[in-house]
């Protein structure tokens, strides 16, 4: 079976379209970007086909609709419960052998691409998160700097299980999402090894100017940026012109780099010359801006990116983009609240999803 026959795998690169409910939000957004030439790190979904074969022919698919039948947003015990014993089953049963076949074929297929065993970045991709009404931002898992068939597919099955956290559960009922078709697909991507990297939005979230851009940036991995565990650098971009108009300096006193003795990462103090500085250039920042701008014209609407500078790659090639998801913060705000283009916000984009997501 050819990989454009798979029933359980597409690569990022593979002509098609980006469906949702095959991809979840994060990988078709993926195939999305690498189809419209983005330069996004390589990679390939396990899609959701290959998560609802395993649920109903293991079982777990019945349990699932029993646990979560009854239970209400306000019972913190029965959702606890029931998460713990869902996500204990779907890391329990078997994995059908086809599934198993397509993915072993599909990660070395990925490695030999590189020189080297290159680590990887494991990211759920939920069928109802991203999308331009509800933000799943933080309810799912991610798992980072992998290595090894048997790791990667461990880790695509814990993105699995994170459907069933309580805080994914008590999100849904709060929100009105149904369980009812709800799938995961799950990213299985070259890691980046980032010397900065951080998020962007081409709306200001503080005023819903879309005249501006702003960009959270910080030392190493963006994932201490998403999480809130940094103050990062706060820049606004002129989206004409890509020109600074403001700019806030962060503390970024942490950061996370890869840690080749422990086969991952690690977090480490950044030194005190590097925190009382801006982590990137003006060529850096206009480039984050340029690329933010492509892919709001590509989807049509503001968006939401991350993107990380790669150090391991020469200057002109190390800007990757990481994710692209429509707007939520400005738009979830009171419909009839008037935009204004005076005055620099100090709320950054990291405080303003940290407090739509209720962190």
């Amino acid at each position: 079976m050819t990989m454009s026959e798979s029933l359980f795998i597409r690569f990022f690169d593979e002509p098609g379209p980006a469906e949702l409910e095959v991809l979840g939000g994060k990988c078709a957004s993926l195939v999305a970007l690498t189809s419209a030439g983005m330069p996004v790190p390589p990679g390939f979904a396990v899609t959701t086909d290959a998560y609802t074969a395993f649920v109903e022919s293991s079982g777990v698919a019945d349990d699932i609709h029993r646990l979560l039948a009854s239970i209400d947003a306000d019972d913190v015990a029965s959702i606890d419960a029931a998460s713990a014993q869902i996500r204990d089953e779907i890391l329990g049963r078997p994995i059908p052998e086809p599934i198993r076949e397509e993915f072993s074929a599909a990660y070395a297929r990925l490695q030999s691409r590189f020189s080297a065993e290159a680590p990887v970045a494991v990211r759920s991709s939920a069928t109802a998160e991203d999308l331009p009404d509800a933000s799943f931002a933080g309810q799912q898992d991610t798992y980072l700097w992998l290595q090894g068939l048997d790791e990667v597919a461990e880790h695509v099955r814990r993105c699995w299980a994170s459907l069933y956290t309580s805080r994914a559960i008590v999100y849904r009922l709060r929100n009105g999402i149904p369980n009812e078709g709800l799938s995961m697909a799950v990213a299985v991507q070259k890691m980046v090894d980032a010397k900065v990297a951080g998020v962007a939005m081409t709306v200001d979230p503080s005023n819903g100017d879309r005249s501006t851009i702003v960009i959270d940036a910080a030392w190493g991995l963006g994932e201490l940026v998403v999480s809130g565990q940094v103050t990062p650098d706060n820049l606004h971009v002129d989206k004409v012109m890509l020109t600074i108009t403001a700019e806030q300096l962060g503390d970024k006193h942490i950061e996370l780099v890869p840690d080749s003795a422990a086969r991952g990462i690690a977090e480490r103090e950044v030194e005190a010359e590097r925190r009382g500085v801006r982590c990137l250039t003006d060529g850096e920042i206009a480039a984050i801006a340029a690329i933010a701008k492509r892919a709001e014209k590509h989807f049509g609407t503001p968006q939401d990116i991350e993107w990380a500078i790669d150090r391991t790659l020469p200057d002109g090639e190390n800007l990757l983009l990481l994710q692209s998801r429509p707007e939520t913060v400005w738009s979830a705000k009171q419909a009839d609240a008037a935009p204004t283009t005076s005055g620099f916000g100090i709320q950054s984009i990291t405080q303003s999803l940290l407090t739509q997501i209720g962190r």
